[in-house]
């Protein structure tokens, strides 16, 4: 198979590459696999080494719950918002569209113009409610001490979808987490749902202490793990890099979105104003550099940012701006060549 990837890879908040250590526990453990529910030895082998990379996930984030896998973050969200036992469901405005989706029409927790959430006012008593660690297009972190307080004052149990802050910074002390593997150097196809008690959910399978049907898979579970474990002084390095970033599209007249709000390193959108964002991706692809225009999952239709119409932007505005996104293998030289491109499309 050829190799399609751009020169340069600037949209990590989509997915990473497979950290090496990574690719090499899957390697290991495709050579020598079974199903972890087979009685036989090698399904006993299979599910030591599930249990053992339960704990090492649990280590590796701090947690002191449940794990239940997953396919990924968006599995383990649809599972929360389906099996929990709260009698409604309430997602922040700007939550991904996974989250959105499976809670329903129903409430929704407005957010200011820097993208973080106004609890004031709101009626959390039995609700379920689904509140982000950081936001996949804005890269704008929740405050988790207030977050917390504010839900568990209300009566209510917090579902925090973390697929772009676990294994970069630490997660917040929730009820329910979602995460996935491919966000953070592990591979696509494996998550898992934290639970805080088992009890909040209704069992629904036959795999994953009765709450997940089908077999797992060991291979992605055990990267997964891997992933995790890996050290993260590269996150320190994106802080630079991002800070480098923000500043350079600033004096080019640009307009960083959120810029006032904590921002997680890894993850920044900016606006060029006067360009719409589909002919600023048009042209950063046909000079090797891979962006988006808001999350993977609803880039593809370029339509208006929710996230942004959240947070009060206008639709010509909002349409303006396009994410940039770091992960382990992002270098400095990457940055200077979006630097370049940026400011030869901004004074065209």
């Amino acid at each position: 198979m050829p190799d399609t990837r751009p020169a340069i890879y600037l949209d990590h908040a989509a997915t990473t590459p497979l950290l090496p250590v990574a690719r090499d526990a899957m390697m290991a453990a495709l050579a020598a696999w079974a199903n972890p529910s087979s009685p036989h030895a090698a399904g006993r082998r299979a599910k030591a080494a599930l249990e053992g990379a339960r704990e090492r996930i649990a280590a590796a984030l701090g947690w002191n719950g449940a794990i239940i896998f997953t396919s990924g973050a968006s599995e383990a969200i649809a599972l929360a918002l389906r099996h929990t036992k709260a009698a409604r469901r309430i997602a922040g405005a700007t939550e991904h569209d996974s989250v959105l989706r499976h809670a329903g029409p129903g409430e929704r927790i407005p957010v200011d113009a820097d993208g973080l959430v106004r609890l004031d006012g709101m009626d959390f008593q039995g609700a379920l409610v689904a509140i982000q660690q950081v936001n996949s297009e804005t890269g704008v972190i929740q405050p988790a001490g207030t977050t917390g307080d504010a839900i568990r004052a209300g009566g209510g149990l917090w579902l925090c979808d973390c697929a772009q802050g676990a294994g970069k910074i630490a997660l917040p002390d929730a009820d329910i987490i979602a995460i996935g593997a491919h966000k953070l150097g592990g591979p696509i196809g494996a998550g898992a749902l934290l639970v805080r008690d088992l009890a909040l959910l209704e069992a629904g399978g036959g795999q994953e202490l009765g709450y997940r049907g089908g077999t797992e898979n060991l291979p992605a579970i055990l990267g997964m793990a891997a992933a995790l474990e890996a050290p993260r002084h590269w996150v320190d390095r994106a802080a630079e890099l991002r800070a480098l970033l923000d500043n350079a599209i600033t004096d080019a007249g640009g307009t960083v979105v959120a810029q006032g709000s904590p921002r997680i390193p890894t993850i920044a959108s900016y606006r060029m104003p006067g360009v719409s964002a589909r002919a600023q991706l048009i042209r950063f692809d046909a000079a090797g550099i891979a962006v988006s225009a808001g999350s993977a999952c609803s880039s593809g239709t370029l339509r208006t940012s929710p996230v942004l119409a959240a947070m009060g932007w206008d639709d010509k505005s909002a349409g303006e701006v396009v994410r940039v996104s770091f992960g382990w293998s992002t270098t400095g030289q990457h940055v200077a060549a979006f630097i370049d491109q940026w400011r030869r499309m901004a004074h065209f």
